[in-house]
């Protein structure tokens, strides 16, 4: 008998919750991703990390910098394997003009907020961010805070 093969529960693979924190975050995009079969594989098994990655533009490309997907055993016998190498992005020339214009802007730069499965392909969702200043993180902790304060009141006035 074949195996049946496990549904897969959510079409994320990784999130970087760290831009949230540090940075407003303007504008989304969906991006392709350039990758070798060792990298798709080790995507499924879950081994993808997005902190500290981030966008660069050479030569009019969009490229992501500092994402790591850490190969399987199994496959780093047969091939040279890199974790850290530079992927391109796949973007539309509209898209890739507006974020190159944009990111020339003081304080403006782009994110890669999550690394997501659609059908059969993997998506990075990158976002035009702006730098929050250590003011403004605490004030989105204290809002934050005060939200779930307002939630605990509201449920025990409710019982």
């Amino acid at each position: 008998m074949a195996k049946k093969k496990k549904a897969q529960t959510s079409s994320t693979i990784a999130l970087n919750k760290k831009a949230k924190h540090d940075y407003f975050i303007e504008e989304k995009f969906e991006a392709g991703l350039e990758l070798q079969g060792w990298e798709v594989k080790s995507c499924r098994e879950g081994k993808a990390q997005l902190t500290d990655s981030y966008v660069i533009f050479k030569n009019g490309e969009a490229w992501l910098l500092g994402a790591r997907i850490q190969p399987l055993p199994s496959a780093s016998t047969h091939f040279v394997t890199e974790p850290d190498r530079t992927r391109r992005l796949l973007l539309n020339k509209r898209e890739l003009a507006k974020l190159i214009v944009s990111t020339e802007q003081k304080g403006y730069t782009v994110v890669a907020t999550a690394l997501y499965w659609k059908k059969h392909l993997i998506k990075c969702e990158i976002a035009l961010a702006k730098g929050k200043a250590k003011h403004d993180k605490r004030e989105t902790e204290k809002a934050r805070d005060w939200n779930r304060e307002k939630q605990r009141l509201m449920r025990s006035d409710n019982r």
